[in-house]
């Protein structure tokens, strides 16, 4: 079992980024192999159903989503909004809509937001749920709002905020564990 991780920003070592490492870390330990796509490796072009051809990095992250079974995606909320570095990604899972298993279909899919602010936060994870359900994919049951005001992350995989730390936690291992479960099957 494979979980796909994507997000961050285009600053390496971003809070979004530490943020879905945290996430990631507990999707391991809960015994599926993880794989992350953020930062530098989103940079993309828009995304256009006319192209037949595909730059690389868009080939590669259409073959991790196709290959996992789990995904996390963790965006910063810019003016209330996922980031477009994100969303953008999100649009190439277009690519996989004559799949055997279209969208992202039969797979979980934890998301959190984070952001400066509390209002940024909320909008970016429901706008991040509205996505999801239009792929097809199954949100976790738990959602990640992050408040960066408040909560700073910090290099060694930690975060000052105990709660948030166990919130994007147990939105990993709830990614692994419906995969994990859907696999028994």
């Amino acid at each position: 079992m494979h979980v796909l991780g994507i997000g961050g920003s285009l600053r390496e070592g971003s809070q979004s980024e530490r943020a879905l490492r945290i996430a990631l870390g507990a999707a391991a330990e809960a015994g599926v192999t993880t794989e992350l796509i953020s930062g530098p490796e989103l940079v993309l072009p828009f995304y256009d159903t006319a192209l037949d051809e595909r730059h690389e990095r868009a080939t590669r992250l259409v073959e991790a989503i196709r290959r996992a079974d789990g995904i996390v995606v963790v965006s910063p909320g810019y003016h209330g909004a996922l980031s477009g570095l994100v969303k953008n990604a999100l649009d190439y899972v277009e690519d996989l809509r004559d799949d055997a298993r279209p969208y992202l279909d039969g797979r979980a899919v934890g998301l959190a937001a984070v952001a400066y602010g509390w209002q940024a936060a909320v909008t970016t994870l429901e706008q991040l749920r509205t996505i999801t359900h239009a792929l097809r994919g199954w949100a976790t049951p738990l959602g990640g709002s992050i408040n960066t005001a408040e909560t700073k992350f910090d290099e060694a995989g930690g975060a000052s905020d105990e709660k948030s730390v166990r919130t994007l936690r147990l939105i990993g291992s709830q990614v692994a564990e419906f995969a994990l479960s859907r696999a028994g099957h």
